[in-house]
This record gives structure tokens, C-alpha cells and sequence, in this order.
């Protein structure tokens, strides 16, 4: 029998004794839990706070403070038996005045440009940066165009994101290496500057900041985000007039660490208290829009799992850690803190769940298990139907996060939100990221069924029907 047919068999005797297992409590329970997310929920009211009363909350940003206190606050609101923070250094990064660029051709076609730098990007000169523009869309032709030919101007990556995937996530990923590691790349070839275009699926006129990730063996260079549209704007004028100049300038600079924090609210398991199911996303944001989406979303969800629980007298049998972790954006401070401190105190997690995709509807989740899990892998799976009243029920493999990553090599199964992603890049890392972009119904819809997910887990593991 091939493997294929194998796993499909074991699949199959899974979920049918899965299903066989699931009792019309556990049905009535999950119901439950979404009636008191969409009757009660304090995700929206709390993101209000977060968002507004906050706004930007960059890694190391007085904003940023702000947040780890009010967060502090609001998981003892919600009820967690203990809350408590966890210190990390984070880079602190600030971006200056407000960014210029301009389209330096003939007089009559000269055009002022949209752009934002890229998050840890050194500045330009003070007077700004002028330069002659080459423009590619791969990283291939940087070395066929070779060193000759970009000593002393800057590169225009212009590979937009693909619009014909449907999961707007594989578009971004196919496009984002462009961003994180093009000005590195670019400087290998004697580059002086970078622009970027937007991660964006729609023609807009906001540009779409992001981390850039410097490789030391090569000069630092600015780099900047430019709007969709000037992008296209900029492509069509450099056929037209190939010497012409782009002059940009940016007076953003890295400041030394800062001292920092994640916030994690818990509730003790009442039969396995060592075994801890994470449920976070990261509380830090770019500091050009106020996070609401990106990620005060994820933030008010985990906290709502804590209130929930705590509402419907649900006593979990596993333990329940919500974190807002610190420092996702431009560094991973907060993550790599928490696994660090996990591994130190032999800590066992069973599961850790983020939520860094928006606050759009809830369409399912993806796991990612460590080998060797395939059975465990096999049961999350099979609990697809007691999702499928919410539309919530598309489980899959491939799913984690950004500050999960590292529990997962420590042996941990990982899972994501999978929200709704088709409107999510025309908001992510903008100005356009604000709390009125947020639907109250879809952004509690997604605590909820993060909510269900983790009692499924706390009430039976993954070690299969009966457990």
C-alpha cells in the first residue's frame, strides 16, 4: 500500500472515531463560547483602548511602554490568575522626519514620490541622496547587470506581489525577500540606495513600510517603501528616460536597545498544570498607522481567550498562557525571550497559537507539528466538523507565527489564525492600519474560535479519541 493511501486510511479511522467521540457537551461548550464572544465580547471595546488611546507602538517607542502597561491591566481585567512580564532588550528604532523623493527626469515630467523608509534603514545624507535609477524585478539580474553597472545608483526592486494567488500570504512571500534582504544585496554591487516596491496588492498611494534585515558584510545603505502607484509611475518614466535621477532623503536612525517586555496572563490547569498551551501575537506595531489589524488584533483576541474562560467558569484541565509578545517587527526580541525562558525552566508546552493575519473573519487554522507528531497532526485535524457551524473549519497543514518560531524547534506543534486575507495587504504596515478598518463582528469571531480551539486541546490533548 503506498504512503499516501496509508495516511488517508488513518486519517479516515481518526476521524471517524473522533467524531464518534465528541459528545453533544462539547458541541454545547463551543457553542457557548461563541455566543459570549459575539454577546460579550471585549475584544473591540479593547482594541478601541489599544489602537486609539495608543496608537503606533514601534519596539522601544514611548508608545510601545504604554502598550506593555495597558496590557498589563487589561489581562487582569479579563480575569487571568496571574499576569505577569517578561523582560527583553529591543532595538529602538525611530523614524525622523517625514520622508521626500522625487522623480529627477526632464523638467516638464519631474514628480514628487510617495515613500516611507524601511524599518531599520540607516538615513541618507542630510542633504539627501541623488542618483542615477536601474530598476529589476529578481535578484538574477543584479548579478547579470553586475557591479559595472550599479556602482553609485540605486536599485528599484519592482516585483509586485502575484496577484493570482488566491492566499494573499503566498503572494506576499513570494515578493517580501526583495524587502528584507534587497538592500544588502544591492549593496554587494556597489549600490548607494535602495527603493522598494510596495507589499501591496492594490494600486494605492500609501507606501507599505517593513523590516530590512542588513547583512554586515556588505555597506548599509537607505532604504526606502514607494507607493504602488509611483512604482508603476516610476517604471514607466525610466523606459522612457533610462538616465534619469531618483533623489530621496530620510533622517531615520537606530538609537541604542531599549528595555522592554512581554505581558503574559495565565490560568493554572486544574489536572495538568505543567503542560501549557500558548495563545498570543505580538503587541509591538510600525509606528506610521496605530496597529490595529497588524497586530492589536491578535493582542485583544488572546486576551479574550483568558476573559472567556473566565466568563463561562471554564476551569481548563492544561494551562493557558495568552502573550503579547514584544519586538515581532523589527527584530524578534520578544520571542526568542520567551523560548529562552521556556527552555531555562524545562518548561513543557503541548501547543502555541498566534493570531498576526488581521481582524478579519476567522476562516480556520494551520498547524505545522514536529516530526515525528503525524498522529497528533491526525487528530487536530479530524476536529474540522466541530468548527464548521463558525465557517472556521478550513484546518490544514502549514500555519505558525513569527513569535512561536522558536517553540516549535523546541518541539512544540504550532498553529496559526488563518482570518479572511484577501483585503489584509491593502492595510498591512501602513497609515491605512487603523482601528476603523476593523470590524467588531469578525474580530471577535476570531477570539472565539481561537477560544475553542485551545479547550479542544486542554480538554483532550492530541493523544486521539477519548483522551
Amino acid at each position: 500500500m503506498k504512503k499516501g493511501s496509508r495516511n488517508f486510511l488513518a486519517l479516515t479511522l481518526i476521524l471517524t472515531q473522533s467524531l464518534s467521540s465528541f459528545s453533544q457537551s462539547d458541541s454545547v461548550v463551543i457553542r457557548k463560547i461563541f455566543t459570549e464572544a459575539l454577546t460579550n465580547g471585549r475584544s473591540y471595546s479593547n482594541l478601541d483602548q489599544l489602537a486609539n488611546g495608543i496608537g503606533g507602538r514601534l519596539a522601544g517607542s514611548p508608545g510601545a511602554a504604554k502598550a506593555v502597561e495597558w496590557t498589563k491591566k487589561a489581562m487582569i481585567a479579563a480575569g487571568a490568575d496571574t499576569v505577569f512580564l517578561q523582560e527583553c532588550m529591543v532595538p529602538h528604532w525611530v523614524r525622523g522626519e517625514k520622508e521626500i523623493a522625487r522623480f529627477m527626469g526632464p523638467a516638464a515630467e519631474r514628480k514628487a514620490l510617495a515613500i516611507c523608509a524601511l524599518g531599520n534603514s540607516v538615513a541618507t545624507p542630510t542633504a539627501g541622496l541623488s542618483a542615477g535609477i536601474v530598476e529589476v524585478k529578481e535578484f538574477s539580474e543584479l548579478e547579470k547587470l553586475g557591479k559595472s553597472k550599479i556602482q553609485g545608483k540605486i536599485v528599484f526592486f519592482n516585483r509586485p506581489m502575484d496577484p493570482s494567488r488566491i492566499a494573499t500570504f503566498h503572494a506576499y512571500g513570494g515578493a517580501v525577500m526583495q524587502r528584507v534582504g534587497g538592500p544588502s544585496i544591492a549593496a554587494k554591487y556597489g549600490a548607494v540606495g535602495v527603493v522598494v516596491r510596495s507589499m501591496s496588492l492594490i494600486k494605492e498611494d500609501a507606501p507599505h513600510t517593513g523590516v530590512t534585515i542588513y547583512n554586515d558584510t556588505f555597506p548599509k545603505i537607505p532604504a526606502c517603501a514607494i507607493s504602488t502607484n509611483d512604482a508603476d509611475f516610476l517604471s514607466e518614466k525610466l523606459k522612457k528616460y533610462p538616465e534619469s535621477k531618483f533623489f530621496f532623503k530620510m533622517s531615520c536612525k537606530m538609537l541604542p536597545d531599549e528595555r522592554s517586555h512581554n505581558v503574559v496572563a495565565e490560568i493554572r490547569g486544574s489536572e495538568r498544570p505543567e503542560e501549557i498551551i500558548v495563545v498570543g501575537g505580538h503587541l509591538d506595531s510600525w509606528d506610521n498607522g496605530d496597529g490595529a489589524h497588524d497586530d492589536g488584533a491578535g493582542i485583544v483576541q488572546s486576551i479574550e481567550v483568558i476573559r472567556i474562560f473566565k466568563a463561562l467558569g471554564i476551569r481548563p484541565k492544561r494551562t493557558i498562557r495568552a502573550v503579547a509578545f514584544m519586538n515581532e517587527e523589527n527584530g524578534g526580541r520578544g520571542g526568542d525571550k520567551y523560548a529562552e525562558l521556556a527552555a531555562k525552566n524545562k518548561e513543557k508546552h503541548i501547543a502555541a497559537i498566534e493570531s498576526d493575519a488581521g481582524g478579519f473573519t476567522p476562516r480556520g487554522f494551520g498547524c505545522t507539528f514536529p516530526k515525528g507528531m503525524e498522529k497528533q497532526e491526525l487528530v487536530f485535524l479530524s476536529w474540522k466538523k466541530q468548527f464548521s457551524p463558525y465557517f472556521a473549519d478550513d484546518l490544514h497543514r502549514g500555519g505558525g507565527g513569527a513569535d512561536i518560531e522558536e517553540l516549535y524547534k523546541q518541539g512544540t506543534p504550532v498553529f496559526g489564525l488563518q482570518p479572511d486575507s484577501q483585503r489584509y495587504f491593502d492595510v498591512h504596515h501602513t497609515v491605512n492600519d487603523t482601528f476603523d478598518k476593523v470590524n467588531k463582528r469578525e474580530l471577535e469571531l476570531g477570539g472565539a474560535a481561537m477560544a475553542a480551539l485551545i479547550w479542544l486541546i486542554t480538554e483532550k490533548g492530541f493523544e486521539g479519541p477519548g483522551k
